[in-house]
């Protein structure tokens, strides 16, 4: 099953044109689908799980209950996907008061998809993806644009309404076609170090 790939920092990144995505702040998922077998795998960043599980199980429902209709339709009848057999589609798991991946039992929590990887392509293009799946929940557009040093400097100081930064893609899709990058906001770094103390970078660069 696709891992999502570790995210850089924004340093060495194209300055080409991208879209920028707030950041979820939360835990990222991961779910399959193929045409035979519809939704069959469920796993969180590093592992694969199911409904036991003690704190991502509610993850799985939610998904299935918030996006595995809408998506199964899309990727069943649309031009651009139809004729593809499997997906790994992405999302956040987060409540209110998550943070750094870490959640309250009691805290309600949501899901959003944030992208999806066509098997044997690669992950589909940040444009294709706002104009193909906008119509379900997604991450907000922060910006859309050259990515400069100007807009990575007003995220960390945050001048846009992001938490925890945002999420720069760019390219039109496919394996070696896409790039991100991550921005995260000093305030964010600010509370990192005074709930994580020595382990803050841990968390920084997850």
């Amino acid at each position: 099953m696709m891992q999502y790939p570790k995210i850089p920092g924004s340093k060495y990144a194209p300055r080409k044109s991208c879209i920028a995505f707030n950041k979820c702040d939360g835990s990222n998922m991961r779910y399959e689908w193929s045409k035979k077998r519809g939704w069959y795998k469920f796993g969180s960043r590093n592992q694969m799980i199911d409904t036991s599980h003690s704190f991502l199980g509610e993850a799985i429902p939610l998904f299935l209950s918030k996006y595995a209709e809408p998506l199964e339709k899309v990727f069943r009848t649309h031009k651009k996907y139809k004729d593809i057999d499997k997906y790994t589609v992405f999302c956040e798991f987060f409540g209110k008061e998550s943070f750094a991946g870490m959640h309250k039992e009691k805290d309600p929590k949501d899901i959003v998809l944030f992208d999806i990887w066509k098997f044997k392509y690669g992950f589909i293009g940040p444009k294709d993806f706002v104009k193909d799946f906008g119509h379900l929940e997604i991450p907000k557009v922060v910006y859309e644009g050259v990515l400069t040093g100007k807009f990575a400097d007003d995220v960390r100081n945050s001048v846009y309404d992001v938490n925890e930064g945002v999420v720069c893609k760019g390219g039109s899709g496919g394996k070696k076609d896409v790039w991100m990058c991550k921005i995260k906001t000093h305030a964010y770094m600010q509370k990192l170090k005074e709930v994580y103390q020595d382990n803050w970078q841990q968390f920084w660069e997850s």
